[in-house]
């Protein structure tokens, strides 16, 4: 039975809801999206930074226990945070906020081919997604800037809100740890039901495609090839039909994000361009790397 104050919170979440709907698109060079929420307020932005900030120190324990925290001289961390200091100075953009925020970048030795960006922008790759999909640094930006986008629009807030109490974030590090450090999945007793959402969260497939926009944006901006999108799913649609991936199990099909991304390419390669100080015409064609035998 609800108690009084989920009835509360559940009648405040209508009113928001309506009033989200009511408001105009955000279009900034060609990418139209939804705005921020306004019923993202019922979320208290202090209790989630805080909850980010001690699951996602407790998850880089636990991989640090495990000997699945790279060091800092790791080749490939060092590849990552040198992507993410492109693209961080372009985050204010889409949120305001993002300017203070404490970013960290990590990798965990895992063969999970996942990544993701909690509130607050603490990033996390796992090895296996560079690795299985053997990917150029266009594509590491194509995935760091979706995962950044769904921080930066606080789709992971929104849900919260959603939920009505659920706590999401409060389950990341035990639950992460189980599923992906090998723990006894009853040392984190209820945690353990949600091990299959903690990273990938269930965002909706309209925050998906939302994501993948902002995201290749974010990636245009920092001189990153946005053709990069197109080919990373090319690459997920070859890597799922050899092993069928949990991580796509929630998002909209690669042909339909390949045909969004396509969409809109018109406007995200202009900005590429400037960025590399050329124009469109004089781009030479995206070159990827084919997935390892």
């Amino acid at each position: 039975m609800k108690t009084f104050k989920q009835i509360v919170l559940a009648a405040a979440l209508c009113v928001g809801f309506g009033a989200g709907a009511a408001q105009a698109p955000v279009v900034q060079d060609g990418i139209q999206v939804k705005p921020l929420p306004s019923y993202r307020v019922l979320a208290s932005e202090e209790k989630l930074e805080r909850e980010s900030q001690l699951q996602y120190a407790q998850l880089m324990s636990k991989a640090q226990e495990k000997h699945a925290l790279a060091p800092d001289n790791n080749p490939q961390l060092i590849r990552l945070r040198a992507i993410a200091k492109r693209i961080i100075p372009y985050t204010a953009r889409w949120n305001p906020d993002a300017v203070k925020w404490q970013w960290q970048v990590n990798l965990l030795g895992s063969k999970q081919v996942n990544a993701f960006c909690m509130p607050g922008g603490r990033i996390a790759f796992f090895s296996g997604i560079i690795d299985t999909l053997n990917l150029t640094d266009d594509e590491i930006a194509a995935i760091m800037g979706h995962e950044i986008s769904h921080a930066l629009r606080e789709h992971g807030r929104a849900r919260e809100v959603k939920n009505t109490g659920t706590q999401i974030l409060a389950r990341l590090g035990g639950a992460a740890a189980a599923a992906y450090f090998g723990f006894d999945p009853r040392l984190t007793d209820s945690l353990a039901q949600k091990a299959g959402q903690v990273v990938a969260l269930k965002f909706s497939r309209d925050d998906e495609r939302e994501a993948d926009l902002i995201g290749l944006d974010l990636a245009s901006r920092a001189g990153f090839d946005p053709r990069a999108g197109v080919a990373l799913w090319q690459k997920m649609a070859a890597l799922n039909k050899r092993q069928p991936l949990t991580f796509l199990s929630t998002h909209p099909s690669g042909a339909n994000r390949i045909e969004l991304i396509n969409e809109h390419m018109n406007a995200l390669l202009p900005v590429y361009a400037r960025a590399r100080s050329t124009n469109v015409a004089q781009l030479p064609p995206y070159r990827t790397t084919a997935l390892p035998n």
